[in-house]
C-alpha cells in the first residue's frame, strides 16, 4: 500500500510541462545575440527544439539518438552556440533588425517537456547630426535610431521643438531644433542619448547668421565690377572710332580688292565686313 501512494505521489508532482520567464536579450544590430536555453536536470536530453514565433520562422532541432541537426527556414546566421547535448543555447550573428522577436526552446527527456522563451530585442544606434537653418536655427537631428533617440540643448534655456519620423523598418529619426535668436552663446551644443551611444555635438554660430549678407554684399561688388569694366571698354572703343572716322578710312590696294572679288562672292564680303565693325561704331551710329 505504501508503495502505491509513493507512485502515485511521484505521479501527481511529476513536471510533465514546465514554462520559464521569458528572458530579455537586447543586443546591438550587428553584434552577437545568444539566446539561453538552460539544461539543468539529471535525465540526459532527447531532443530539443528551438523556434521563432511566427509561422514561416527558423526552426533548430537537435536529437540525440541519431546525433542529427535539423532546419527549416534558417540562415546560416543562426546556430547553436555550443553542443546541443551539453548547452543548446541559441547563436545569432550577426543581428539584424528581422531576427527581433519571440523565441521558444523546448527540451524532451524522459521526464517529460520542458520550455524556455526569450524575447530578442535589436538596438540601432542613430547617425548623429548638428547643423544650422536660416528659419529654424541650431537643428539636432538623430537618424535612424530604435529605440528613438533623446534630444537635449545645453543650455536648456532656449525654447526648442521636436518632430519625429516613422520608418517601416521600425527605426525613428528624431529632429529637435531652436531659434538661439537671444542667446549670447557663439556655440550651440545638443546631447543625443540612445542605449547603444551617447553623443554631444557642438556648432559654431558666430559666422552661421550673417553669412547670407555676406554673400549678397560680395556679389553686389562683383556685379558692379564687371559692369564698370563694360563701360571702360565700350567708351574706349568709341574713342578710337571717333578718331578712325576723323582720319577716313584708309583705301585697300587696287590688287587686294582684285583678289578678293574674284575669290569671294559679294554676300560672303557684306558679313566678313559686318563683322570687322569694332562695337563702338554701332553705337555711334544709333
Amino acid at each position: 500500500m505504501a508503495q502505491k501512494w509513493a507512485v502515485l505521489a511521484v505521479l501527481l508532482f511529476l513536471p510533465i510541462n514546465l514554462v520559464e520567464a521569458s528572458n530579455m536579450v537586447s543586443v546591438k544590430v550587428g553584434h552577437e545575440a545568444v539566446l539561453s536555453c538552460p539544461y539543468i536536470f539529471k535525465e540526459p536530453l532527447l531532443m530539443v527544439t528551438w523556434k521563432k514565433k511566427c509561422s514561416s520562422c527558423c526552426v533548430l532541432a537537435y536529437r540525440s539518438d541519431h546525433s542529427e541537426t535539423g532546419k527549416i527556414n534558417c540562415s546560416e546566421r543562426i546556430i547553436w552556440k555550443y553542443s546541443p547535448d551539453s548547452d543548446p543555447a541559441l547563436r545569432i550573428y550577426p543581428v539584424n533588425l528581422g531576427d527581433e522577436g519571440n523565441y521558444s526552446c523546448e527540451i524532451i527527456n524522459s521526464e517529460g517537456n520542458f520550455y524556455f522563451s526569450s524575447s530578442l530585442t535589436v538596438i540601432v544606434p542613430p547617425r548623429a547630426t548638428l547643423s544650422y537653418d536660416e528659419g529654424r536655427g541650431a537643428v539636432c537631428q538623430a537618424s535612424g535610431g530604435k529605440p528613438a533617440a533623446d534630444i537635449s540643448w545645453i543650455p536648456a534655456s532656449n525654447p526648442s521643438t521636436e518632430e519625429e519620423i516613422h520608418h517601416p523598418n521600425g527605426t525613428v529619426t528624431r529632429v529637435s531644433y531652436t531659434g538661439w535668436g537671444n542667446s549670447t552663446l557663439p556655440t550651440a551644443t545638443c546631447l543625443v542619448t540612445h542605449p547603444a551611444t551617447n553623443q554631444t555635438l557642438s556648432i559654431d554660430l558666430t559666422n552661421a547668421s550673417p553669412s547670407l549678407p555676406y554673400l549678397l554684399i560680395g556679389g553686389s561688388a562683383s556685379v558692379a565690377a564687371v559692369t564698370g569694366v563694360t563701360l571702360c571698354l565700350i567708351c574706349r572703343c568709341r574713342a578710337f572710332r571717333s578718331h578712325q572716322l576723323a582720319q577716313g578710312p584708309a583705301e585697300p590696294s587696287a590688287e587686294l580688292q582684285t583678289r578678293n572679288s574674284k575669290s569671294t562672292p559679294s554676300h560672303v564680303l557684306a558679313e566678313a565686313t559686318y563683322e570687322n565693325y569694332i562695337p563702338g561704331s554701332i553705337y555711334m551710329n544709333q
